[in-house]
């Protein structure tokens, strides 16, 4: 690419990000004090998405999860659409409690790639901390219709039907992840449990 090229691109993007600014500002301006969600961005043309994640990793290992939020939600803004920043986003949420942003912010990721097992995953773990057991029912088996060799979907599925009453399916679940991963000390466990009660 030649330097003129890389100006002109470099040009488009600070145009774009201005427009996008702009429309953040009328609407701050319609909604009275309500502030927008989204973070303000300064725009840097050197920054990658690999910076911005490799940060947020950096704050998350910290224990700092709204730096690590603030870092995330400025990848998702400069690039997005990007299913490790949203499935990130998602995942912090969750560590923060927002459950109801979590679920959206996976549903998002599912619609981009709805054949990623960890999302399906990742979801029905966020829905059963909701109660909405059935969804979450539903998105273990979808992760086990993608990938039927991951010890830890099994797991967490029997554990979900442990909740549901469904202890015959439990004990099979985590069965199933002692055959996959044999050491596995808390499907063991919960195999354990379960002994005079199927």
């Amino acid at each position: 690419m030649s330097t003129f090229a890389i100006i002109m691109l470099a040009a488009t993007a600070f145009f774009a990000y201005k427009i996008y600014e702009h429309v953040n500002t009328l609407e701050d301006k319609e909604g009275g004090d309500a502030k927008t969600t989204e973070p303000i961005v300064e725009f840097n043309p050197s920054i990658t998405i690999g910076d911005l994640i490799e940060e947020a990793d950096e704050s998350y290992g910290e224990g700092d999860l709204e730096r690590a939020l603030e870092k995330l939600m400025k990848a998702d803004v400069l690039f997005p659409n990007n299913t490790e920043v949203v499935n990130k986003l998602a995942f912090v949420n969750g560590k923060l409690g927002n459950i109801q942003k979590a679920i959206e912010l996976y549903q998002h990721s599912l619609q981009l790639d709805g054949n990623d097992d960890l999302t399906h995953n990742a979801i029905a773990s966020m829905y059963k901390a909701q109660g909405s057991l059935l969804l979450a029912k539903e998105h273990y088996e979808r992760a086990l219709h993608i990938d039927n060799a991951y010890a830890i979907t099994y797991y967490n599925y029997g554990n979900l039907l442990v909740e549901l009453g469904e202890l015959e399916k439990a004990k099979a679940m985590y069965e199933h992840a002692l055959t996959l991963e044999e050491e596995f000390p808390e499907a063991r466990e919960a195999l354990e449990n379960l002994k005079g009660k199927v």
